[in-house]
């Protein structure tokens, strides 16, 4: 097969700075020698490969955009890149990045105090501890202000119950930030592993991201010391917050995902010959549709996530951008997967190719941190000014 690059049918790659496509390049490379040849058997097992990690680290993707502490400081478009070459591999290895990076370190960076920046923030950065995000729960997936979780002030810190579900890293987690209501306002809170009344459990089972580690975290009791609240960011806000500097990474990593399927299916048109060996299947017109239109969206996909970067990068992004661009992107990524997956027919159901481990995994990316749905609904109530979430 044809060594991969990414779409430029519009010429995009001339809207980025020579460094950011060196960053991308760079990404691209190793995610081509150390990360691919790993995902097949993970993917088969249900397990994560952890002995990446520390590589994650050397090459400067957890914390990308934090300044100081040890972290890289990167820009905005060329954090985007790297996470569109990660989701090129696996959403579940742009996942483990994204969450360590925008949900676990961004937090502690945004809301934490000066002594909890300069605790977590380097160990963080170099993969010495892993982090969680805990907001979703059992019965509060897209009305997080319905939390049961609760914090209690008590003697010498905070007594935490409730628990949370559909979190990543949960299990391998060094650390949770965990979100509760304290006297009815959401608060932040440093869970560290080994407390007492705090633990963890494996989701098993899912057809989707099954190289994430997905978990459900326990708090019965689960006192925390005072110094563990994050003492700013205090309401619900503070943790969408967070999951816009997520979902903002996924609008990118989603692109690599359509890009990895277009290519695949591309290349397999153009080598398999049917129907008596006459021609490609490249050479007809339903084929030649197909392509087109996953050219078409691939490439308005980009140039919106382009945007959003240069938004970003000027102060001036707003969550309902953010919302347009992880809507649009994951319904145009999970369509790429579907009709590159039908391109393949049968050979479209096996992991020897990487579509229908695409196909799968975007199923989950279109509906976590904000479902297609709610985003629109987002969308509609910033152009009309009424909201119709109720």
């Amino acid at each position: 097969m044809a060594s991969y690059e990414s779409l430029n049918y519009m010429e995009e790659d001339s809207l980025f700075t020579e460094d950011e496509l060196m960053v991308r390049k760079t990404v691209r490379d190793f995610v081509t020698a150390e990360v691919m040849p790993t995902l097949q058997e993970a993917n088969r097992k249900e397990e994560f490969p952890m002995h990446l990690i520390p590589r994650f680290a050397e090459m400067g993707l957890l914390g990308s955009t934090i300044q100081g502490y040890d972290c890289p400081g990167l820009g905005h478009i060329a954090y985007g890149l790297l996470m569109q070459e990660l989701e090129r591999a696996d959403s579940g290895i742009r996942s483990f990045c994204s969450v360590q990076g925008a949900l676990v370190m961004y937090p502690i960076f945004a809301y934490g105090s000066e002594e909890q920046k300069k605790k977590y923030l380097p160990k963080l950065a170099k993969g010495e501890l892993i982090g969680c995000f805990g907001l979703t729960e059992p019965d509060a997936g897209s009305n997080p202000g319905g939390m049961l979780t609760r914090a209690e002030k008590v003697k010498g810190g905070f007594k935490l119950n409730g628990n949370k579900m559909w979190i990543t890293n949960g299990c391998i987690s060094d650390i949770a930030v965990v979100w509760a209501k304290l006297d009815g306002e959401v608060r932040g809170f440093i869970v560290e592993k080994g407390t007492k009344g705090f633990s963890t459990s494996t989701m098993k089972g899912k057809f989707s991201l099954r190289v994430s580690v997905t978990s459900e975290l326990h708090m019965q009791d689960c006192v925390v010391p005072e110094e563990n609240m994050l003492p700013h960011g205090a309401g619900l806000r503070a943790p969408l917050g967070c999951l816009t500097q997520a979902r903002y990474g996924i609008a990118w990593g989603v692109v690599g995902a359509a890009n990895a399927c277009y290519h695949t299916a591309l290349n397999y048109a153009k080598d398999r010959v049917i129907f008596e060996k006459s021609k490609p299947l490249a050479a007809y017109q339903l084929a030649q549709a197909k392509l087109v239109k996953m050219a078409q969206e691939i490439t308005k996909g980009q140039l919106l996530a382009i945007q959003m970067g240069r938004l970003k990068e000027a102060g001036r992004i707003q969550p309902h951008h953010v919302s347009l661009g992880k809507m649009n992107n994951c319904r145009m990524a999970l369509d790429v997967a579907r009709d590159a997956r039908d391109m393949l027919g049968a050979n479209g159901i096996i992991d020897e190719y990487p579509v229908i481990r695409h196909m799968n995994n975007l199923e989950t990316v279109n509906t976590y941190e904000g479902t297609e749905d709610i985003h629109r609904l987002v969308v509609g109530q910033q152009i009309t000014g009424i909201p119709a979430f109720r």
